[in-house]
């Protein structure tokens, strides 16, 4: 039976301690349109739904957090471009704002009244007032250096960044601008923490070289910025070649993917970054509730002893096709396997 509030145990471990369990992030931003019997864009029309959803979801699933967040688009939308809705994914973002280098210094930062972001402080500023310090609220950033994917397209923010510098950095200038503001912002509606999304810098997606040259120097001048303790989250991104340059950014806490071994992850970050992850998202679709269980002792079993972990999905959303016996049996599994001290592991 937990002992501690979901806030305790969740700033005990990332302080590198043992709580009673292993805290538990089922970080679920579209399946409160399922509870609530919404189509996704009508759910997140309105921040009462989201404030209504994530309530129940934290009730129905005993989550160790609060998680405000919409989808990634908003923040294109802020910035003037549009997004996309499905029936059973997340938004996506529309055609790209950024055609040409010229409309780099045409654009600018989205004011803080725009109403896609004030929308997102009322959801934050309404789970706080629910949470009551009791429960972790996560706000969102996605890293200016890894934004411009969804400005520009790929292909064209690659052309720009290997192949013209002072431009790159002209952009990198206003979007950091933007991250920080906006961070910031959420920090004030009362977030314990922002999550830096940065799927770009891992070294999946750009060499390690090329992100010590660009998105950590990003990355450094933001998180110093941030009036809130950062997150950083690699998306299911490797994280393994970079784990020097992340610590260097001064985040607090790293986002982990299936593709590394966790117990190697854990090995090189103890002390120095605490761990969210990693159980694969894509493949939880077709999880039975005992291969729930597994994957979850094997987590545990890896990541757990001496605190600074955080069961979660390696993505950071889970997909809306997941069922409740998964999201169910996971949560269960944690009653069952985390309890603190771990004395199961040999």
């Amino acid at each position: 039976m937990d002992t501690m509030t979901s806030m305790d145990r969740v700033m005990a471990s990332l302080s590198h301690k043992e709580p009673d369990r292993v805290p538990v992030f089922l970080l679920l931003t579209m399946h409160g349109a399922k509870e609530l019997g919404m189509s996704i864009k009508d759910y997140f029309s309105d921040a009462k739904n989201v404030i209504e959803g994530q309530k129940i979801i934290h009730a129905k699933y005993r989550n160790d957090c609060l998680n405000p967040f919409f989808y990634a688009a908003t923040e294109i939308q802020a910035w003037g471009g549009d997004a996309i809705f499905i029936d059973d994914g997340p938004p996506n973002a529309g055609a790209p704002i950024i055609r040409t280098t010229e409309d780099i210094d045409d654009i600018q930062p989205p004011d803080m009244d725009h109403p896609i972001l004030r929308m997102g402080l009322e959801a934050i500023e309404g789970l706080v007032d629910h949470a009551d310090g009791q429960i972790p609220v996560i706000g969102t950033v996605l890293s200016p250096f890894s934004v411009p994917v969804m400005q520009m397209g790929f292909e064209g923010y690659l052309n720009l960044m290997y192949e013209d510098q002072d431009s790159f950095w002209r952009l990198m200038r206003k979007n950091e601008e933007f991250c920080v503001k906006w961070g910031n912002e959420q920090a004030k509606a009362g977030v314990t923490a922002v999550a830096y999304f940065d799927p770009l810098a891992s070294s999946s997606m750009t060499t390690p070289d090329q992100y010590r040259l660009t998105g950590m120097k990003v990355a450094e001048r933001v998180i110093s910025r941030m009036d809130a303790p950062t997150a950083t989250h690699l998306a299911s991104g490797r994280a393994l070649p970079i784990i020097e340059d992340i610590v260097s950014t001064g985040t607090g806490a790293l986002g982990v993917c299936t593709l590394e071994d966790l117990a190697e992850l854990k090995r090189v970050c103890k002390g120095r970054l605490s761990l969210l992850g990693n159980l694969n998202g894509i493949e939880m679709r077709r999880w039975t509730a005992q291969q729930a269980e597994e994957k979850v002792k094997d987590c545990i079993m890896k990541a757990g002893p001496g605190g600074g972990f955080i069961l979660s999905d390696n993505h950071g959303e889970i997909p809306f096709q997941v069922s409740d016996e998964v999201l169910l049996a996971i949560r269960d599994a944690v009653d069952k396997w985390g309890e603190y001290p771990l004395d199961w592991i040999v």
